[in-house]
């Protein structure tokens, strides 16, 4: 998939990517990645790999957009989970700071039992399957599957 980086942007949080790798491929730019508390740094031409499990933020701190190929190997269900984070984006459904709805998103990760899940990893596991489980509990409540369905289908 491709990922553009606006001059100052950055995805809003450090996570982990439970089930899969995260390699990005620099095709325009200049990447900043901090892998466990570690900066790396990724030029045009260069792949970046964060292994699975592993906690990081990417960030373009230029003056110029950033362009990324990313893959997520093994590529599991990750198509499905980027519907839902999409369709919430699209319905304007995210803060100030540009996230998704929380209580939504994991509602529609644990609806779809989804292996290709992002956790904040701020959040232990623990912590965050518990999460999905009352949120999903709160969704079937509110009728959120007709969200769901209206962005898997």
């Amino acid at each position: 998939m491709e990922w553009t980086v606006h001059p100052g942007g950055y995805v809003p949080f450090e996570h982990v990517h439970v089930n899969q790798d995260e390699i990005f491929h620099v095709q325009r730019g200049e990447m900043r990645a901090r892998v466990r508390g570690v900066t790396q740094l990724g030029k045009i031409g260069d792949t970046l790999t964060i292994s699975r499990g592993t906690r990081h933020i990417a960030f373009n701190d230029k003056d110029e957009p950033l362009v990324c190929i990313v893959e997520y190997k093994p590529g599991l269900d990750h198509y499905k989970t980027m519907q839902c984070f999409a369709g919430l984006t699209l319905d304007c459904d995210y803060d100030r700071r540009g996230l998704v709805n929380i209580p939504k998103i994991m509602f529609m990760l644990k609806r779809a039992n989804a292996l290709s899940v992002t956790r904040p990893a701020f959040a232990p596991a623990w912590l965050f399957q518990l999460g999905m489980n009352i949120f999903f509990s709160v969704g079937s409540v509110m009728k959120w599957e007709t969200m769901y369905e209206k962005y898997t289908t």
